[in-house]
């Protein structure tokens, strides 16, 4: 199948990462292209919760960098989220059920060979540097991801 998938990742959100995410390992076990393109709280599913770079950052980048999520397992539930007691509930649920969690979903994409996009410009108004990111992020301009949605069969904004 030569199809390609192309997804806006645009929340940090778990269940609607987990969405793109599933959506990402489906298409790619269906022989699908897949590229994911990440902006602004989109990118905080993407980064390395072990890193925090403070130095050359403004008083506000650090304190985006401190308020905001570090990873997979620190993003809110977009309903119900009780303080943290509603994604605990979601992720028993999932467990119980047998459904993997956010990060093994990423870990599977980035085997798979999805193709892992994030904005130039949000990660730099976010106040992030790459190095913060996962390592198989790469950083490109908003034309350049139009060029590759253009390119695509299935275009999908999460």
């Amino acid at each position: 199948m030569d199809k390609k998938l192309s997804l806006i990742m645009f929340s940090g959100e778990y269940d609607k990462a987990l969405a793109g995410l599933i959506l990402a390992n489906s298409a790619k076990e269906l022989g699908m292209e897949v590229s994911m393109f990440f902006a602004f709280w989109g990118l905080l599913l993407l980064r390395d919760p072990n890193i925090n770079i403070s130095e050359g950052k403004s008083s506000l980048e650090k304190l985006m960098g401190t308020m905001t999520p570090k990873g997979p397992e620190e993003l809110p539930l977009s309903n119900m989220n009780f303080s943290g007691l509603g994604k605990k509930m979601l992720e028993a649920m999932m467990k119980e059920d047998g459904t993997p969690s956010l990060s093994k979903f990423l870990e599977g994409a980035i085997k798979k060979g999805v193709k892992f996009y994030g904005c130039k410009l949000s990660i730099e108004v976010m106040g992030f540097k790459k190095e913060e990111l996962i390592p198989e992020l790469e950083v490109i301009e908003a034309t350049d991801y139009l060029k590759d949605a253009l390119q695509s069969d299935i275009q999908l904004f999460i």
